[in-house]
């Protein structure tokens, strides 16, 4: 299984499977498509990975039997955004179809994945896992009706922790709590703190100059969060805190106070605030084709039968670009040796 790169991803619109698919290509196609269609979902589709699977081709001979079979419509490589924010990275899938298909067929479905990614992005394993944490109890069964009729069984014997309780006799009864040892109320949990205290918190672990007791944290916290609201990042609030400091900085909670002041962002406007005249910022893509040969990225429609320019000129030779002939390479080079040896004999 691919880890993350280079994934099967079935395409839909295909036909059932049948003896006389890529009966039209040639055999070393034909033996790679029949083997990368039996594939689950998920299974590695980079080039090294199938040259171990198959032993009759090398990584050679693999790489361009998967730029044939892109050529031909079956498949297309992309380059997918995963998670948000920060945390975003590329990974890459190849998206397969038994079924060839054109290109604008292609980019349509394609356009489809990146809009179905921008509204709903995968989210992350741990977001959907339903589990409660351990240190939840599990819930109580309902008690069972009692009947008089039948003696109440022995309960079950629950796993609880020992707990240490002073030794009474079996007859004597709990002596009732004083009035002054009365339980007390529980009391609440602790808030967790805000980005904007920890951030003022861990100033002092970056940077020894300027160490922040618990109410300087409290104290500056407001400023702190004015900045976070205004869309940086932590690492960049503290980063901006920490630059360029003096050799001693006397009252670290002034300093900082100053610089939260001083050095604080402009507000950037969101989309929601922009007026709806105003076009806003175009979306970040989270899907972007690469070519098939050499693996530059570019748009679907920038990259017809999932090769760049260069590649699909190598590839169709009937273009302007195309390659010289060998056959006219030759002509080419004997007239220039003529003309050479007319030049000599002037």
């Amino acid at each position: 299984m691919a880890k993350p790169g280079y994934g099967k991803r079935s395409a839909p619109d295909q036909l059932p499977r049948t003896r006389g698919d890529f009966a039209l290509l040639p055999v070393r196609e034909r033996y790679v498509a029949g083997f990368v269609d039996h594939l689950p979902e998920g299974a590695a589709m980079s080039v090294k990975q199938l040259a171990k699977q198959l032993p009759l081709y090398g990584q050679q001979a693999i790489s361009s039997a998967l730029t044939a079979l892109s050529v031909a419509g079956h498949l297309r490589r992309v380059r997918c955004a995963v998670g948000a924010g920060d945390e975003t990275r590329w990974v890459f899938r190849t998206f397969w179809s038994r079924t060839a298909h054109d290109n604008e067929w292609w980019q349509t479905y394609l356009a489809a994945e990146h809009a179905a990614n921008a509204v709903s992005p995968a989210p992350d394993a741990s977001a959907t896992d339903t589990t409660p944490p351990p240190w939840v109890p599990a819930e109580e069964p309902p008690p069972a009706p009692e009947d008089p009729g039948m003696e109440q069984a022995a309960p079950q014997p629950t796993a609880v922790p020992h707990q240490r309780t002073p030794a009474q006799a079996p007859d004597a009864e709990p002596a009732p709590l004083a009035p002054d040892t009365a339980p007390a109320a529980p009391q609440p949990c602790e808030a967790t703190p805000s980005p904007a205290y920890l951030a003022l918190a861990r100033l002092g672990h970056e940077d020894h100059r300027l160490p922040l007791s618990a109410d300087d944290c409290a104290d500056l916290e407001p400023q702190a969060a004015e900045w976070l609201a205004r869309g940086v990042s932590v690492d960049y609030l503290i980063s901006a805190l920490t630059a360029g400091l003096p050799a001693q900085v006397d009252t670290p909670l002034g300093f900082v106070r100053r610089r939260l002041t001083d050095k604080i962002p402009p507000r950037i406007p969101t989309t929601a605030s922009t007026s709806p005249g105003t076009p806003g910022p175009d979306p970040t893509r989270r899907i972007l084709m690469e070519c098939t040969d050499c693996g530059r990225p570019g748009q679907p429609e920038a990259l017809p039968d999932g090769l760049c320019r260069p590649c699909r000129t190598t590839h169709r030779p009937d273009t302007y670009d195309a390659p010289i002939h060998p056959t006219e390479a030759a002509d080419i080079k004997a007239r220039m040796t003529d003309l050479r040896g007319l030049l000599k004999s002037v």
